[in-house]
């Protein structure tokens, strides 16, 4: 038998709620631990300036002091040609030590980190 609607309303706001919580617990975890483990050129963002999670990974991983470049597929030829030759299924697209994340996964990037070796590459 179906969830009356005014159920179903709370069973979603419910769901939203601990998701929302979750995140938030989760960010609040990995930020130091992620600029602890960072390095210039660790990270390198291909975002689209359409974008709303590259947004929300920029703002965050300013906000907890992890060093990061970014282009954007849009403005730079360079960014698209190495957007596409990595496959481009979307962004934002990282690449972490030499390995791809796609999208803003922080508990895959601290794994990434925790087990690569820093980035020479400038």
């Amino acid at each position: 038998m179906p969830l009356p609607p005014r159920s179903l309303l709370v069973v979603i706001a419910l769901a939203a709620a601990a998701s929302w919580a979750w995140r938030g617990h989760v960010a609040a975890g990995d930020g130091g631990r992620l600029a602890r483990q960072v390095q210039p050129g660790d990270i390198r963002m291909i975002s689209s300036e359409t974008c709303g999670w590259c947004t929300a990974a920029r703002r965050w991983m300013t906000q907890e002091g992890i060093a990061f470049d970014e282009c954007f597929i849009e403005r730079d030829a360079q960014c698209l040609a190495d957007y596409r030759a990595l496959g481009g299924q979307g962004t934002p697209t990282l690449r972490v030590r030499g390995q791809t994340v796609l999208g803003f996964d922080r508990a895959r990037i601290l794994d990434i980190l925790e087990q690569a070796e820093p980035s020479r590459q400038r």
